[in-house]
């Protein structure tokens, strides 16, 4: 089977976000060989600017481990043995890390929440023959990339799709994406133009701020002046509370529908007064469900989930079902792809044809600093295009 990748720029996790061949071949790690288990390598961020993901996968990732084996640390009658490695967002030091899992005989690797790491661990298990989960990483690209890649996170098709729900229809219609200067923001800009511009007909205009800025007046006057149908900003920094003030002092939100990403609990706070005035898209918040594994989830970690613990959660779930058809790399693959099955967010499909995790998205908002459930979209309203075929 050959995939292609859908050549859209990654929308960083924090909005709304030649590789090193392994020495093992993709026999390796074999129940025999690990003394009855499959080793399962969780390789994520817990230092670095996305710590809080890396974390927050991290946790999911036990609790769901938890729920999925019983609480046996099992699966198939064969143990599940994981060891968890910091990549601190590094795609040298997360290749490095994974190669030499690979080569102890590692069977399966996830945990990613930088797209900039998943994109390189991707060919990296397709090379080894071993199971790659991706984990919060965005980037479409990572869809459909090779045969033993999958994800347990939404991807940025999903997010800027759910984001048109709050036009009905974006064909003949102008939006504006309100964004920094520099490479999250361009990426932004490229989603928006790729998912609502060229499939959507929409006019796509960037409106992009130099990183430095401090007075967000002149370019709150231009959206003003454009008036478009719908402006999506997405921002990052602690320029935030300053940024969402402005656009509300300057009356943005009288003259058009403005949405953004609904992120970690963290950030919540930076909106101020301007909260109740905001369309938000989210991936997922603890007060969006209320179904089995995502009480599962809560009771676990004794806390409201965050954004990235489903995604850790889900990452564990697939993990659990890969094991059950065995160590053979081919039966796991065969075993994941095509699976439905239940997770915090909601009933969700690996698409077998590129590997896309189909699942809901949700429409936020926000009284003070605490979110509400304004809407859920069915996985069949935000399913990316397929990308590449068998």
């Amino acid at each position: 089977m050959r995939r292609r990748g859908i050549a859209l720029a990654a929308v960083a996790a924090m909005t709304l976000t030649g590789t090193l061949a392994g020495c093992a071949s993709g026999t390796s790690g074999t129940s025999a060989e690990s003394g009855g288990a499959v080793k399962v390598g969780v390789v994520t961020s817990t230092s670095g600017l996305v710590a809080a993901y890396g974390k927050q996968f991290t946790e999911g990732f036990k609790a769901g481990l938890n729920y999925a084996t019983k609480g046996t640390g099992e699966a198939g009658g064969t143990k599940i043995e994981v060891t968890y490695h910091d990549d601190a967002s590094d795609p040298s030091k997360a290749t490095a890390t994974a190669t030499d899992l690979i080569g102890k005989g590692y069977k399966i690797i996830t945990g990613s929440v930088s797209s900039g790491v998943a994109t390189q661990l991707a060919p990296l298990a397709d090379q080894n023959k071993i199971l790659f989960i991706s984990g919060a990483a965005a980037a479409d690209t990572i869809t459909g990339v090779n045969d033993h890649t999958f994800r347990s996170g939404r991807q940025t098709w999903q997010d800027v799709k759910a984001a048109e729900s709050f036009l009905g229809t974006v064909k003949g219609k102008t939006v504006m994406v309100f964004a920094q200067d520099y490479a999250f923001g361009k990426a932004n800009v490229a989603a928006v133009e790729a998912v609502l511009g060229k499939a959507g007909g929409a006019t796509v205009k960037p409106v992009l701020v130099p990183l430095k800025t401090t007075d967000f007046t002149p370019f709150a006057r231009q959206v003003i002046d454009a008036k478009p149908d719908l402006l999506f900003v997405a921002w990052a920094g602690d320029t935030a509370a300053n940024m969402w003030r402005t656009l509300a002092q300057q009356k943005v939100f009288d003259s058009t529908k403005v949405v953004t990403g609904l992120a970690d609990r963290a950030t919540f706070d930076t909106f101020g007064p301007a909260a109740g005035k905001i369309n938000f898209l989210a991936h997922y918040f603890a007060e969006a469900t209320d179904n089995e594994p995502a009480k599962a989830m809560a009771k676990e970690l004794g806390t409201k989930p965050d954004i990235f613990h489903t995604d850790g959660f889900t990452a564990a779930q697939m993990v659990v079902r890969a094991v059950e058809q065995g160590d053979d790399t081919a039966k796991m693959i065969k075993g994941l792809e095509g699976w439905s099955f239940t997770g915090p967010k909601g009933g969700m499909t690996v698409r077998p044809e590129d590997h896309a995790l189909l699942q809901p998205m949700f429409l936020a908002g926000l009284e003070g600093t605490t979110p509400t459930l304004n809407g859920v979209l069915p996985p069949e309203k935000v399913a990316p295009p397929v990308s590449g075929a068998k």
